[in-house]
């Protein structure tokens, strides 16, 4: 297969919808990128990347950080995160607070921001410090050491971060939260504002296409954790709507508000979009767009 002749036609597919939908302008650091922006990115297992469009051009990765911070509390902290967070579709916004009270501050699934806030709580316990945790494995993973958190958009979030402060106050009270809210949020909001690019996010993600194997061939998951955390990818991965996007694109997918989505391709490689212009869910209508014609085109779904 040519890799990149098949880039080039996914981005040309999505040509038709870039800068339809609008920025998450409720993030008014995120608000000032240009919607008609666009990348894509394919890292394979063998250690190959190709690239089409903005490819190299670093954004605010936001959500998609919450898929390396599980991954990193597993490793680190083994399966005692799955006690505090659940592993089902929520069907509800990304920030909801409607769930949290039925379910006694458990929230629904890892991805949905209360579940983040609770396991990158997890993995400041173990390691001291999220956000700098997190930061080093895209750095390690990626190549890229220059990769880090925008602290314009870590203020933002913070100054702007009402409902996640409720989202955390509100879980605290449950005593699902082991460090003081202020400390988790500070972290929460250190690595949802790390800026990568799409090159920097696929080779980042190619653990999970490896079965858990890092890219100097050590392992970080084990086999089974592997294939679970692209099972919650499949099914949570890309908010309310991940059933549209498992219809559409056919593979385990993490998404941003900052306009990234990361999917992975078991056994063969990692593959990023980015265009920072969302559907009302909050997916990239660009990514999506571009993903859904390289996985027609070439094949390259789990099903």
């Amino acid at each position: 297969m040519n890799y990149q002749l098949e880039l080039q036609r996914a981005a040309e597919a999505a040509l038709p919808v870039l800068g339809t939908g609008r920025v998450a302008d409720y993030i008014p650091a995120l608000a000032e990128v240009d919607p008609a922006s666009f990348g894509l990115a394919l890292a394979t297992v063998d250690g190959a990347v190709y690239g089409a469009g903005d490819w190299e051009q670093p954004f605010s990765v936001q959500s998609i950080s919450k898929l390396f911070t599980l991954a990193l509390a597993l490793a680190t902290g083994g399966e005692s995160v799955w006690h505090r967070v659940g592993r089902e579709p929520s069907g509800t916004p990304f920030n909801s607070l409607v769930q949290l009270e039925s379910e006694n501050g458990i929230p629904r699934n890892p991805f949905l921001n209360s579940g983040a806030i609770v396991v990158t709580d997890r993995l400041l316990t173990l390691t001291g410090d999220a956000g700098r945790t997190v930061r080093d494995f895209l750095r390690a993973e990626s190549g890229n050491p220059l990769l880090d958190t925008d602290p314009a958009v870590a203020a933002s979030e913070a100054a702007h971060g009402h409902r996640n402060a409720a989202l955390a106050h509100f879980i605290a009270s449950y005593g699902n939260l082991e460090n003081p809210v202020e400390d988790v949020l500070s972290n929460y909001y250190a690595h949802c504002a790390l800026t990568a690019s799409c090159r920097d996010l696929a080779l980042s993600g190619l653990f999970l296409a490896r079965h858990g194997l890092l890219a100097d061939g050590s392992r970080l998951l084990s086999r089974s954790d592997a294939k679970r955390i692209n099972a919650v990818l499949l099914t949570c991965g890309t908010y309310d709507a991940a059933g549209e996007f498992a219809y559409r694109v056919g593979l385990p997918g993490k998404s941003g508000v900052g306009g990234g989505i990361l999917t992975i391709v078991p056994g063969r490689g990692a593959l990023c979009a980015w265009g920072p212009a969302l559907d009302r869910a909050g997916n990239s209508v660009g990514a999506v767009a571009a993903l859904d014609a390289f996985t027609t085109a070439t094949g390259w779904s789990i099903f």
